[in-house]
């Protein structure tokens, strides 16, 4: 099969955080804090291998701290293995932090174009689609007004609008059905489930099981930095379920 994301034995290390003492903190327990500030890492990934095919549906699960996070932003390339190596095949269209490129002070329409670019469209290509993602974000009459006065609801719908019509190959989505109100939620729902259904490849962070069991074609379970579980949807969030004492 054709693989579009190769995840080979990958490792990740971050450095232990603690609060700066306080002057006499720092002179009473010098040698103490330099100990124990030096070489203090811990795994948030511990030894991953997966692949994700083309036109698959990848669900990942987990409690919170368990690395989903850092997975997908290993996978988009922000952050680097420790050891392991990655390898994605298609440009990626991440929804992980929606409107992350937006500017204040330009309008919802001008930020649309620029967005649009950003995410690999051409100007005319975005400007063809402007009146459709207009339509689908339901800010119609805000659209020409900077986005700065927005609501974080009416923020979110616009960046969800225009990441959904840029024509993606593989989709990293963290969290993001909870945008707007339920009628909103539904309809993101439906639009991302016909991505997938087109062929988008997609890996889906969420803890809403319902909507993994619905969209996913496989899922894997994160526990501690490593993968306890990965199989049939219904079976693997039922393992999770249990495991976590819902039931």
């Amino acid at each position: 099969m054709n693989s579009i994301v190769d995840v080979g034995d990958v490792w990740k290390k971050f450095p232990m955080k603690r609060e700066k003492p306080g002057f006499k903190e720092f002179l009473l327990t010098l040698p103490k804090f330099v100990k124990r500030n030096t070489g203090s890492y811990f795994w948030a990934l511990k030894g991953i291998n997966f692949q994700v095919q083309h036109r698959e549906c990848l669900g990942i699960i987990g409690k919170n701290g368990s690395g989903k996070s850092t997975l997908l932003s290993l996978i988009l390339g922000t952050i680097y293995p420790t050891n392991g190596a990655i390898k994605v095949s298609q440009n990626t269209t991440p929804l992980l932090e929606l409107g992350a490129g937006f500017h204040p002070d330009l309008t919802g329409r001008e930020n649309i174009l620029i967005n649009g670019v950003l995410l690999g469209l051409t100007k005319d290509e975005v400007l063809d689609r402007m009146e459709e993602i207009i339509a689908f974000s339901e800010i119609n009459q805000f659209i020409d007004m900077p986005v700065r006065i927005y609501s974080s609801g009416m923020y979110v719908r616009l960046a969800f609008s225009v990441a959904i019509h840029a024509d993606p190959k593989l989709l990293l989505i963290d969290e993001i059905l909870a945008v707007g109100d339920e009628a909103f939620q539904k309809k993101s729902e439906d639009a991302l489930r016909g991505l997938i259904q087109s062929g988008v490849t997609t890996i889906f962070v969420s803890h809403q099981m319902s909507a993994i069991k619905k969209i996913c074609d496989r899922v894997m379970w994160l526990d501690g930095g490593e993968i306890r579980l990965v199989g049939e949807p219904e079976k693997v969030v039922e393992e999770y379920l249990r495991h976590s004492g819902y039931f």
